[in-house]
């Protein structure tokens, strides 16, 4: 198969300059975050960890996220424990935190404009 992984996240926002300094500045993510192999950052770039991903569709009665969205988005973290307590220092709400067994730890936060995101710390 020619596909070798997911090449971006594309989601419209009321505010896009705003999320997107939401999501840099609470998770480290998007444009500007990492390097490359040369350990230079590019502005619209985000370089991330390989590893893992869940590519699935959910069933359309699906409770998992909320039935007005149509995605959520699940980022792969470490020390999910850390990352929590700086979300909570900075007035964030978490609201879901479960583990399954041979998968790991989850917790379920929102960003400004409602859109669930899932952070998982995959099992060691």
């Amino acid at each position: 198969m020619p596909v070798i992984g997911m090449g971006g996240y594309f989601f419209r926002a009321k505010d896009p300059a705003k999320l997107k300094a939401w999501y840099k500045d609470r998770l480290g993510v998007g444009g500007g975050c990492g390097t490359d192999d040369k350990g230079e950052p590019h502005e619209w770039v985000w370089f991330h960890q390989g590893g893992p991903m869940v590519f699935e569709p959910f069933k359309q009665d699906s409770d998992y996220f909320p039935a007005d969205r149509t995605a959520m988005v699940n980022l792969r973290v470490r020390d999910l424990d850390g990352l929590l307590a700086e979300l909570r220092a900075a007035g964030e709400e978490i609201s879901r935190e479960e583990t399954m067994d041979g998968v790991g730890r989850f917790a379920r936060i929102h960003d400004p404009e409602g859109n669930p995101i899932e952070l998982w710390e995959p099992e060691a």
